[in-house]
């Protein structure tokens, strides 16, 4: 049951990332929304629940919120390192962006697309009533991982192919991970570690790459309501599923 649920991931997430290629004539607007996405998918849905399952405290700070700022930081020391590393080399980048940091994102994106899939498998083990509730709650909002997941691989300069397999990659992570459950049970404790993490690395793309991107060439009203638009979308999904 719960591969078969998330095989509705699969398909939404393909479906964000078609959305995604075929508005490319409204670059901005995209790169706009997306960044509402990752801004609500960040402290509406991964923070929350990285503070209920990492509930422990290190020095005074929730564990979750120490990974967060980690993950935060991590994203901004690879994507200096890559650079610094393709200058080297006398490679050039796409716009001052390495590909490198847009496959790495992409990839920890998929890995995230894994856990969901872990978390349906896992709440359908305790009943079909939360299984049934967490699935719900993963379709809607891989409709934006699949749209967040193509939109950042192309930002940073990769052929169009490299998006489309880190698409499919990120559409198929679901079901890999609802099937891996029936092996593996992942502490609870790891798993709210892991999303305070991967929270603070997506944040950083969409405040110190995204969102500045959408508005260098058109800074326009209509690109502020569109990332306005992708916040209250995920406040939305994340409303419903409660």
């Amino acid at each position: 049951m719960a591969v078969f649920v998330a095989l509705g991931a699969f398909l939404m997430t393909l479906a964000g990332g078609w959305t995604a290629q075929r508005v490319t004539d409204r670059r901005h607007l995209v790169l706009g929304l997306a960044g509402g996405l990752m801004l609500g998918v960040v402290g509406l849905d991964l923070l929350p629940e990285a503070l209920e399952a990492a509930g422990t405290e290190v020095f005074g700070v929730p564990a979750a919120l120490l990974l967060f700022v980690a993950g935060f930081l991590l994203a901004h020391l690879v994507e200096r390192l890559l650079a610094h590393r393709r200058a080297a080399h006398g490679a050039e980048e796409h716009d001052g962006r390495t590909p490198e940091v847009g496959l790495t994102a992409a990839a920890a994106m998929v890995g995230h697309s894994a856990m969901d899939g872990v978390a349906i498998g896992a709440a359908f083990q305790v009943g079909d009533g939360m299984g049934t509730a967490v699935a719900l709650a993963v379709v809607a909002h891989d409709f934006a991982d699949g749209f967040n997941t193509y939109t950042i691989t192309s930002l940073y300069g990769n052929a169009r192919r490299r998006a489309l397999a880190m698409l499919f990659a990120d559409a198929a992570a679901p079901v890999v991970g609802a099937a891996s459950t029936a092996f593996v049970t992942i502490p609870q404790h790891l798993l709210g570690g892991y999303l305070g993490l991967f929270g603070g690395a997506l944040l950083y793309l969409a405040a110190a790459e995204i969102l500045p991107e959408a508005h260098h060439d058109h800074p326009a009203r209509s690109t502020v309501l569109c990332t306005v638009a992708g916040a209250a979308f995920i406040w939305l999904v994340v409303g419903l599923s409660g």
